[in-house]
């Protein structure tokens, strides 16, 4: 008998210790991550095994906004980085508790709101912070919060998400720094139409009038799987939602209709997939992905394809990817989902590089959105840029240089840039890679390559 109960002590123990340290292990994953100032890449020969993709940050965030809305949400396949993680300290401040299981990749949200404002030191890290004005509101009708930060691609101007709050009627004042928002009693008009695209922009306005009653609808809405996710999110929490291409109608039953408890699981991350898939493009012997949704790259395996590269589809969760040295020149152009992501166009760039011939990448969404252009010219590339447009020619090889991550994407971009280069890449500013990848460096350690966090 006292042999089990020793046993059931040390099996229940990490979850014990999760209990009562929620608040000590989220500050030591914080500080685990910013600790880092660097990542020394060096070349990697093949890479071959399997890779599992983490669960999506881009759906992750919005859906920790909506725990703003419900008693107790569970997310499994949750992705530890410093986005989710600042936006867990974001509820910790705003009231809720926090319980994070890192090996189950499980974290349980529960009990009430007592602050609805968003401090400024955590707004300011990182894009996706703007998704709480739009929880908060759906809460309670109040909120208060800062301009959101993030990487430095241009504008990413908040107007339509401001446009639909005064569409709504919401009272909306700015006053040192902060946006101060509140709803009406009555909402003034049910229709609305955004001017452009925006993802964020269409999560907030969902999130908003999960906490309102009766019928709206929303036109011109972002399209992305992550937005998918959220809609499947809030038609578990009783939210009737139809959807006819880019038009939501909407279904909000009366106060006390929705779940207040619920469980869901993290969509897995197309970017990062499509981030593995590149490199296995340029190294895979054969590389093996799993942990994907092939529905949501149908793009990225198009252009793949097209470039020269052998993809078997294994099953639709796996997809196997051979190196095609040299692949063969693109024309890219971003566009909003489902067409070619801008998240993946630094990563295409890293390998079209040392692609056959000439390639051509039109930047659609982001005005700023080249700088790792420059970064990847100091290991070898011959890109020019003109405009919202890069003109690549195909070198034989790059060479290790220090470089500096510019953002998320294009610091991805340069460890693909690292691992195929002759000699050592040292990229600094490398925390723009851990808010948005989970343990890429374990990963590629894994697969046998050679990148290390300093």
């Amino acid at each position: 008998m006292w042999i089990n109960n020793i046993h059931t002590i040390f099996v229940l123990l990490p979850f014990l210790r999760l209990k009562f340290l929620k608040v000590e292990l989220l500050e030591e994953l914080i500080e685990n991550h910013k600790k880092f100032s660097k990542m020394v890449v060096k070349p990697c020969a093949e890479v071959k095994g399997e890779v599992t993709v983490s669960g999506s940050k881009n759906s992750a965030l919005p859906l920790l906004a909506s725990a703003l809305l419900v008693e107790e949400l569970i997310l499994e396949n949750f992705p530890l980085l410093l986005d989710t993680l600042y936006a867990l300290k974001i509820l910790k401040i705003l009231g809720k508790d926090i319980e994070l299981n890192p090996t189950l990749k499980r974290v349980r949200i529960y009990g009430e709101i007592k602050r609805i404002k968003v401090p400024y030191e955590l707004s300011s890290r990182f894009r996706g912070s703007i998704l709480f004005l739009g929880g908060l509101l759906g809460a309670g009708g109040k909120a208060v919060i800062s301009h959101p930060g993030g990487c430095a691609i241009g504008a990413r101007p908040i107007d339509q998400h401001l446009k639909f709050l005064s569409h709504l009627g919401a009272n909306l004042t700015l006053k040192g720094g902060y946006i101060n928002a509140s709803l009406p009693k009555e909402v003034k008009n049910s229709n609305f139409v955004f001017d452009v695209v925006t993802v964020t922009g269409t999560e907030n306005a969902l999130l908003t009038l999960a906490g309102l009653e009766g019928e709206f609808t929303l036109e011109n809405v972002a399209l992305e799987p992550e937005v998918f996710d959220l809609l499947d999110f809030l038609r578990k929490l009783g939210i009737k939602i139809l959807t006819h291409g880019r038009t939501l109608k909407i279904s909000v039953p009366p106060k006390g209709g929705l779940k207040r408890r619920l469980t869901h699981r993290v969509i897995p991350d197309r970017i990062e997939a499509g981030t593995f898939l590149v490199l296995g493009s340029l190294l895979g012997n054969p590389l093996k992905v799993s942990g994907l949704n092939t529905d949501h790259l149908g793009v990225l395996l198009e252009k793949l394809e097209e470039a020269g590269v052998t993809l078997k589809i294994l099953t639709p969760t796996e997809v196997e990817v051979f190196r095609s040295l040299p692949p063969k020149g693109l024309f890219i152009e971003t566009a909003p989902y489902p067409g070619f992501p801008t998240d993946m166009q630094a990563q295409f760039m890293a390998m079209l590089s040392v692609a056959r011939g000439s390639s051509v990448i039109v930047e659609k969404i982001f005005e700023n959105r080249f700088q790792h252009a420059l970064e990847l010219v100091r290991m070898g590339a011959n890109i020019k840029i003109k405009g919202n447009t890069a003109v690549i020619e195909g070198v034989k090889k790059l060479v290790g240089a220090p470089v500096k991550a510019t953002d998320l994407r294009a610091s991805a971009s340069l460890v693909i840039a690292g691992l195929i280069a002759e000699g050592q890449t040292e990229i600094s500013e490398i925390y723009h890679l851990l808010r948005g990848y989970e343990d890429m460096d374990k990963k590629l350690t894994f697969l046998g390559c050679h990148a290390e966090l300093i």
